[in-house]
């Protein structure tokens, strides 16, 4: 069993800095692309970073130059480095992880919420 544990969310200020981390807990298992969706109320979710296990990153169009994502593969965990955050940042933010225990699946962690107030 495999679970994704995050932190760090909360509230902000507009040009402000947050971190965002995320564990996977559990054992045996095997780490793929690592990444970062949000959702914001009344919009689909959307993917906001990815990383893979060589630390290769992409980023959406709306957060590059602002937001870093990178790993730990010893550690099995995942950060996401917001700064100059806007209103628009606003939403629920999920870690999301593509993981081999024995089949590859994608596993979600359960949310964490960002507000950046103007």
């Amino acid at each position: 069993q495999v679970q994704l544990v995050e932190s760090g969310g909360g509230l902000v200020q507009a040009g402000g800095s947050l971190t965002l981390s995320c564990a996977a807990s559990g054992s045996g298992f095997r780490m793929y692309a690592m990444g970062w969706y949000r959702q914001a109320p009344g919009k689909q979710r959307e993917l906001v970073a990815v990383v893979t296990p060589g630390g290769t990153t992409d980023y959406a169009d709306s957060v590059k130059g602002r937001f870093t994502t990178s790993r730990d593969n010893a550690k099995n965990t995942v950060i996401l480095q917001m700064s100059s955050l806007k209103p628009d940042d606003t939403a629920v933010y999920y870690c999301n992880a593509q993981i081999e225990l024995p089949f590859i699946r994608t596993y979600w962690g359960q949310g964490t919420q960002v507000t950046v107030s103007s």
